[in-house]
């Protein structure tokens, strides 16, 4: 079996509560973890843009668990907004870090806005690594903790074109989720003698409001909604995922029924890495 694909070294985060930092926790996979977290008996930080709907879950929370919530509203594409979160972050309570929060931008490459296409770039990317980091050094030196980066199975589906019906219109926004997964699989490689797990949860296409807009704006209201081409349940995407931490899965998808796909994805980048000798390939030396 894959190091990518089990543990056992690492023991599970969950094998304890303390307080886990959630970004994106106002609808979707964030709001569920947080949910899922609280009723394991876990305090929690809630991060989101969104400010009366952290307000209105915490307080359900609350109530439902009996345990601690702290509502941190900031939009993490700004720097204020990412160095009030990073600093909270770095406290000594936390062991787990979700990273959810991030914005699509979907549309026509082209035609986009560059300054929304600017806004992915640093909350999916800038946001996530500097959030990671800030995390990291404290769950090392307690020799425990968790961070959990979601990425998407679009980030390997640079190939398909968009469809009507089918894949968005998505360059800038699989071009960041790209990283996320190179990223969080190369960050557990190099900790991988070290007592934190670092996981790349990869879903489908999931029942959120995610696809209800492109990121200018949340979506209004206090109430989470689903968007039309729904998806796998969201309580599925993050009942995975939380059990991927308990074997100490890193890469997890929830929808992959064949878990050795992930080694035959090991192999396939071990067979590109071979090409980085000084001699030309036969295939080019025609053309050349």
């Amino acid at each position: 079996m894959s190091g990518e694909r089990g543990g056992g070294g690492v023991r599970s985060v969950l094998e304890r509560t303390g307080t886990a930092v959630v970004t994106g926790a106002s609808s979707g996979i964030g709001f569920t973890y947080a949910q899922r977290l609280a009723a394991l008996g876990w305090d929690l930080v809630l991060v989101a843009r969104r400010a009366q709907r952290l307000a209105l879950h915490a307080r359900r929370l609350r109530s439902a668990h009996g345990v601690r919530v702290e509502e941190l509203p900031a939009d993490l594409s700004e720097p204020e907004g990412l160095a009030t979160v990073a600093a909270r972050v770095g406290h000594d309570d936390v062991d787990l870090l979700v990273n959810s929060a991030a914005i699509n931008g979907y549309g026509p490459f082209a035609e986009a806005d560059p300054a929304l296409l600017a806004k992915v770039v640093t909350l999916n990317v800038t946001a996530l690594t500097g959030l990671s980091r800030a995390a990291l050094p404290g769950m090392l030196a307690r020799r425990r903790g968790a961070v959990v980066n979601v990425a998407s199975t679009l980030a390997f589906a640079g190939s398909l074109p968009p469809s009507p019906g089918g894949l968005p219109q998505r360059a800038v926004y699989g071009g960041t989720k790209g990283f996320v997964v190179t990223f969080t699989r190369t960050l557990a490689a190099e900790l991988a003698q070290a007592p934190v797990h670092v996981q790349l949860l990869c879903p489908g296409l999931t029942a959120t409001e995610f696809h209800l807009t492109r990121g200018e704006e949340p979506v209004a209201g206090d109430t989470p909604r689903v968007h039309d081409a729904g998806g796998m349940p969201v309580e599925d995407v993050v009942a995975a995922s939380l059990a991927a931490l308990r074997t100490g899965e890193t890469v997890c998808v929830p929808g992959l029924e064949e878990g050795a796909a992930v080694d035959r994805l090991t192999a396939a980048e071990l067979e590109l890495r071979t090409a980085t000798g000084a001699s030309l390939a036969p295939r080019y030396r025609d053309g050349a």
